[in-house]
């Protein structure tokens, strides 16, 4: 089992995305602001901004409903300095689009390693939004087993429903199962059911060309 966001794929920040973000009185974003929006728009736990009654229920539920999931990602960019809702909205619909979303340099050849040794692999995600088109524009959909995605199986990481889930789609035993994710609090969970769990870091794509790879010799599944 393998996350998605942080671990296979990352939405990497993209200049043009801000060159027409600009503060009430007319001034750009800085370099620092377009750095922490956009880690409020991947942070994988948490909450990143106070949020009243609605957005607060909008966002502990966002991974279960696309509809909750708009609403509270569209609550964080405006509550974030984001001037108005057309702006916010630009932004958002980015970080839904799969095409926005960039593999990390190990992805495809981690896949096809575990395609070779005969593993099957379901993608794990906390989402609210269609990834599979990432994968299918790769080719690399048919080296995934299942996608279990949280707004159709109706449970989020790190309730072992969503785990359970993949589980039963791998036809695989948890302790013959490994998850590979960014997180300890969210993909960690899957150690309650007796996977073992390996966590790689969410870095930019190019600061981590094989943690993937070495996650997985590390639990035996090498390159010849």
């Amino acid at each position: 089992m393998i996350d998605f966001s942080g671990t296979l794929f990352r939405l990497e920040e993209d200049e043009s995305w801000y060159a027409d973000l600009v503060h009430p009185g007319g001034a750009p974003f800085d370099v620092h602001e377009t750095a922490e929006i956009m880690r409020r728009m991947t942070a994988p736990v948490g909450r990143t901004v106070e949020l009243d009654a609605a957005g607060a229920h909008a966002w502990a539920h966002r991974d279960l409903d696309p509809a909750l999931h708009r609403a509270a990602y569209l609550t964080v960019l405006l509550a974030s300095g984001v001037p108005d809702t057309e702006q916010a909205t630009r932004l958002y619909e980015r970080l839904i689009d799969p095409a926005e979303w960039q593999p990390y340099p190990d992805t495809g050849a981690a896949l096809e390693l575990l395609a070779a040794h005969d593993i099957p692999v379901a993608v794990v995600s906390n989402i609210a939004f269609d990834l599979r088109p990432a994968f299918a524009a790769r080719g690399w959909d048919r080296l995934v087993r299942a996608f279990t995605l949280s707004y159709e199986v109706g449970a989020v990481k790190p309730e072992p429903g969503i785990f359970e889930a993949a589980l039963r789609a791998l036809g695989a035993a948890p302790e013959r199962t490994l998850m590979i994710g960014d997180s300890a609090e969210a993909d960690g969970g899957a150690t309650a059911l007796g996977c073992a769990f390996a966590e790689v870091p969410p870095l930019p794509t190019a600061e981590r060309p094989a943690a993937l790879l070495a996650a997985l010799a590390a639990h035996g599944v090498r390159q010849p």
